[in-house]
């Protein structure tokens, strides 16, 4: 059976792919490895909602570091962008480069994201940039498709698993609370 790293970015977003890869044949770990989210608490609320996905599914689970002034240094010029921007496709190449290390470094057949399962999220651009890292190692799965959103959405209802309300970045979140006067 051919192993996958998954990248997860939350746990309600990873419910179903964990069931969809299984589904697809892979052995299925995960990853969580984003060092975007902002604040701290924020990011503790959805490494916890990801552990109990995992958990729930019988998924083992690894966390990369969380290293914000990092993410900060790489992403700040991009402070402008309106989500779905030129920030955003950084980002997914931040976390996905971090996610093609270890599943070269740990053996895995191939790697891919949770990322794809977002209607907010343009799955050609983290194809793209996945493809790019990655190439025959990253998996570009649309797991929006088939009802996936949906059928994660009702799964982390029943678990009770936290939601959030944004992205992540600090951006985002002020997107998201503070609208844009034109």
């Amino acid at each position: 059976m051919k192993k996958v790293l998954l990248h997860i970015c939350c746990g309600v977003c990873a419910l179903y792919c964990f069931e969809r890869l299984r589904k697809d044949g892979f052995s299925v770990e995960g990853f969580f490895f984003n060092p975007n989210i902002h604040p701290y608490f924020e990011y503790l609320k959805r490494r916890r909602a990801a552990e109990i996905a995992a958990e729930n599914s019988g998924i083992l689970m690894q966390e990369g570091n969380y290293r914000i002034f990092d993410w900060f240094k790489i992403h700040k010029p991009y402070h402008e962008d309106v989500e779905g921007g030129l920030r955003c496709e950084s980002c997914y190449r931040m976390r996905l480069e971090k996610t093609m290390a270890l599943c070269c470094d740990k053996n895995y057949d191939y790697f891919t994201t949770t990322l794809t399962i977002s209607p907010h999220k343009k799955s050609s651009v983290v194809f793209k940039v996945g493809s790019d890292i990655g190439k025959d190692k990253f998996l570009a799965i649309d797991f929006k498709k088939k009802d996936g959103f949906k059928r994660t959405i009702g799964q982390a209802k029943k678990l009770g698993i936290y939601r959030q309300g944004y992205c992540g970045c600090v951006y985002s979140k002020n997107e998201r609370e503070i609208p844009l006067i034109q």
